[in-house]
């Protein structure tokens, strides 16, 4: 597959996937937000005071008091009682989270840390616990209305404010939280994320899949050097595509990624093969070029929403769970996100350089790959689990027998086949045997 797109600055990329992944940014700029504007308000509530002071307006001025002195007592109340509210609600919602990833997988414990409506009830609940700590300092002991120096009208209104807002998102909160704990919208939200991870991938012409040998891709250059691996262990996330292209192109020669996205590294490993260089040795590529993490992220590893929705159905269907019914949900969403891809090009990836010549190529998941990962280990289990799954399993891959281009029909044709000979062998009666192979995209209605 050659291609030639544009890439969002690796560095930025990388910081704002590394923000999101965090829990404490959010958070801790909220502080930072709640003490600025309790400054710019009270700065504004100081010039209303000097300015009815300026105009001996104290009829007004002591309008003002009693309404300030009315909100401290909702100011003091909060300011008691966030602390308290935050501690429990998050309590509860880790608690159910953790029970939702026993149930499902530990690694849906990553929807809830990138969730922005989580983040969000976060920062305005300590937000407003600042806000409403900061409020109560602007209150004065003075009682004589001549002397007040501040009365703090806007900021009393805008706790109340904050209040409300914080109330209207803990209602969403717990609607988020509660449907994390709910096996359709889990699925659902993974087949999202994957699919929105496709729009990071190239989807150039496929040119190994031309009909005419001219339009095959040449061959690389005789193997020169191998680049390893000096960064810390993890799980290869991304490259800087755009510095390994210009790497490449000053030696002249053509980059290999030899691991693929999602493939563990420990340093000194072969990370890239160099091909065709002009000089001897292999070209230095900068640290910073490879990112790694602890652990496989989505945005630009599609396979990994797939991994997790098969994770969800071998779950389902073990002994202690019993759960046929999820795994029929989990290959819903298995035959959705490969009929996606059934005519996307997949495989090998050729980065070019300004001129078109190929500088950087990797490999990505090819089509029985993933037909392999979706299917293989639920194939091996479905047998067992009942006729619902068999069903489910054979009308999906009739389904996706139709979607996809003949080239791509053996990898379903073999795991369909081996379905079969499975629950011929499993079940002794033939009546059984006929019902556990007819094509159901329910299971059992």
């Amino acid at each position: 597959m050659n291609v030639r797109y544009h890439l969002r600055p690796f560095a930025l990329a990388g910081l704002r996937e590394h923000l999101r992944d965090t829990f404490w940014f959010a958070p801790a700029t909220s502080l930072v937000g709640a003490f600025l504007l309790w400054w710019g308000v009270s700065t504004l509530d100081s010039a209303i005071v000097a300015h009815l002071r300026n105009d001996r307006a104290y009829e007004e001025l002591g309008e003002l008091a009693s309404f300030a002195n009315d909100a401290r007592t909702v100011v003091t109340t909060v300011s008691a009682a966030m602390m308290t509210f935050i501690g429990v609600v998050f309590s509860i919602s880790l608690v159910a989270v953790q029970m939702a990833s026993g149930q499902l997988t530990p690694r849906i414990v990553r929807i809830f840390v990138r969730s922005r409506i989580t983040k969000l009830t976060l920062a305005v609940f300590l937000a407003t616990f600042v806000f409403s700590l900061l409020v109560l300092t602007s209150y004065e002991s003075e009682t004589e209305v001549r002397r007040l120096t501040s009365v703090p009208v806007l900021q009393g209104l805008l706790t109340l404010a904050l209040v409300a807002l914080s109330l209207l998102l803990f209602i969403a909160y717990v609607s988020s939280t509660l449907r994390l704990m709910q096996v359709g919208p889990v699925v659902d939200r993974i087949t999202r994320d994957a699919l929105r991870a496709l729009d990071h991938q190239p989807r150039e012409e496929n040119r190994e899949q031309a009909s005419g040998p001219a339009d095959r891709p040449s061959p690389l250059p005789p193997e020169s050097g191998t680049v390893r691996y000096a960064g810390r262990a993890g799980v290869l996330r991304d490259v800087d595509v755009a510095r390994l292209v210009r790497v490449a192109r000053r030696r002249g020669s053509v980059l290999r990624l030899l691991p693929r996205t999602g493939d563990f590294l420990v340093p000194g490993m072969p990370l890239l093969a160099e091909h065709g260089a002009k000089g001897t040795g292999p070209g230095h590529v900068p640290g910073d070029a490879v990112r790694v993490g602890v652990e496989r992220a989505l945005r630009r590893d599609p396979a990994f929403g797939l991994r997790q929705l098969t994770d969800i159905a071998l779950r389902a269907l073990s002994a202690a769970e019993n759960d046929p019914t999820t795994a029929v949900q989990c290959l819903d969403r298995i035959v959705q996100f490969l009929a996606a891809v059934a005519h996307r090009p997949l495989g090998t990836v050729r980065h070019r350089d300004r001129r078109g010549e190929v500088r950087l190529v990797r490999e990505t998941p090819d089509w029985p790959g993933l037909v392999d990962l979706g299917f293989e280990e639920v194939r091996r289990c479905v047998a067992q689990a009942g006729p619902q799954v068999t069903r489910r399993l054979l009308a999906g891959l009739d389904d996706l027998l139709v979607l996809v281009p003949p080239e791509r029909a053996a990898p379903l044709l073999g795991h369909r086949a081996l379905l079969v000979r499975a629950v011929e062998r499993e079940s002794s009666e033939p009546a059984e045997r006929a019902f556990a192979s007819v094509p159901d995209r329910k299971g059992i209605g």
